[in-house]
């Protein structure tokens, strides 16, 4: 009965019903059906709700959703966009190349994927396609840099993954720096290379549309490496926990916004009514999450597990590379937060008894789960991408040019895999 509960839950995932509901109804249907547990199980669910409630670590979700948006707002990541492309344009590549660093900046600030490539696709990529980038190059390019959110800190995949595995956020984020950065080195890379080898596909930018300076990039990119500085530093020098950092993150945004001039009472409203909605879904679904897993332990799932594992599976890297395929696939259709909340927690008994280091299992889910963002069908960045972009490039295009992203992903999936050591900790 677990094991057909687990797969209904994610059958009914694939044809769109609301995620908590799924979690909630699948639990309830199971619990009705086998009356061994009955809906007695359901009487420990409002602690286990006060609990994340209470939860000073999920404090933390909203305010960095928050400091994301105000910062998305404030006009500040639009001004570091438009400087660092008239600053590098003029070299093959360094359209693409700036966007990757303008995406890697985002990430470590405002962390709101859905932000990041809605603003680069309006901005930049209009400015790629009329300098002759190929189409594939930079939808792909646009698409790919603005995930790095999901794993590059603040992250709240990040956060998420500390409460459901029991690690320090701190840690966690510490722990993603080298990984986040190597994945950024792979993107600048790659598109140096394609623009050597085939300069048609991204080549210089015409004088003409030549017109940063550097101290405008100085002034552009300077608030957000210092809001990067507090946030982060406070974190990993022990000072402040991930909520307080994220606090002190929303004051400097409005500060950011204050001094852009963009601080409204109307656009302060939309950023508060937009946090809701998005902490409220992440918070329903873990509620409907956490119901699930409560009846799917009683119905012994979690030790059917186990025994699959240690009767079919002779190693740990054997079940570490079924894991990540696992997640890899699930991530061509279902979201990252549902994968973090079913799957991650169901994998969890089975790596505490293998003796894998959790933190450096946590940092290879997050780059798994980060790849969930350009798989097609339902890759969230492409929507954004096409959405944003219109008319100016196909569905097809978009689906070409984030192929050797998502190889660029595996191969740092694998080489993070190989060399644990990238994993560290500050705190």
């Amino acid at each position: 009965m677990a094991i057909i509960m687990l797969f209904i839950a994610l059958a009914l995932l694939g044809v769109g019903i609301p995620v908590a509901f799924v979690f909630g109804g699948a639990a309830l249907a199971a619990a009705l059906l086998s009356p061994e547990i009955g809906l007695e199980v359901f009487n420990v669910l409002p602690f286990r709700i006060y609990g994340i409630m209470s939860n000073s670590t999920l404090m933390a979700v909203p305010l960095f959703i928050l400091m994301g948006l105000l910062l998305e707002r404030s006009g500040t990541a639009e001004k570091l966009l438009i400087a660092m492309t008239s600053m590098f344009g003029t070299l093959k590549g360094g359209l693409a190349v700036s966007v990757v660093l303008v995406g890697a900046i985002l990430a470590a600030t405002m962390g709101i994927v859905s932000a990041s490539v809605v603003m680069m696709s309006l901005i930049a990529l209009p400015l790629m396609i009329r300098a002759g980038y190929s189409k594939e190059l930079s939808s792909g390019t646009i698409a790919a840099s603005g995930t790095l959110g999901q794993i590059i800190p603040p992250s709240v995949i990040l956060i998420i993954l500390g409460d459901v595995m029991n690690i320090s956020v701190g840690d966690l984020f510490a722990g993603a720096m080298l990984p986040g950065l190597l994945l950024v080195a792979l993107y600048i890379i790659y598109i140096v290379v394609i623009a050597h080898l085939k300069p048609h596909m991204a080549p210089p930018l015409r004088d003409e549309d030549h017109h940063g300076s550097f101290v405008s990039l100085v002034w552009a990119i300077t608030p957000m490496l210092l809001l990067m500085i507090i946030v982060l530093g406070s974190i990993f020098s022990g000072i402040a926990s991930p909520s307080e950092s994220a606090a002190f993150g929303v004051i400097g945004a409005l500060i950011i916004s204050l001094l852009n001039k963009t601080l409204t009472r109307t656009m302060l409203r939309q950023s508060l009514r937009e946090t809701l909605k998005l902490s409220g879904m992440i918070f329903m679904i873990l509620i409907g999450a956490t119901a699930f897993s409560l009846v799917f332990n009683e119905l012994g799932g979690t030790d059917q597990i186990i025994e699959f594992f240690g009767n079919n599976v002779s190693s740990a890297w054997m079940f570490i590379f079924i894991a990540m395929l696992v997640i890899f696939i699930l991530g061509f259709f279902i979201d990252f937060i549902e994968i973090s909340f079913i799957i991650v927690p169901i994998l969890l008994p089975v790596m505490h008894a293998y003796g894998i280091d959790p933190l450096w299992f946590a940092i290879l889910i997050a780059m798994n789960l980060q790849t969930s963002f350009l798989t097609p069908p339902f890759g969230l960045s492409l929507f954004f991408v096409k959405g944003a972009a219109g008319d100016s490039v196909t569905s097809g295009q978009i689906y070409r040019g984030i192929i050797p992203f998502v190889l660029l992903q595996i191969v740092a999936l694998a080489l993070v895999m190989s060399f644990p050591n990238l994993v560290f900790s500050f705190v």
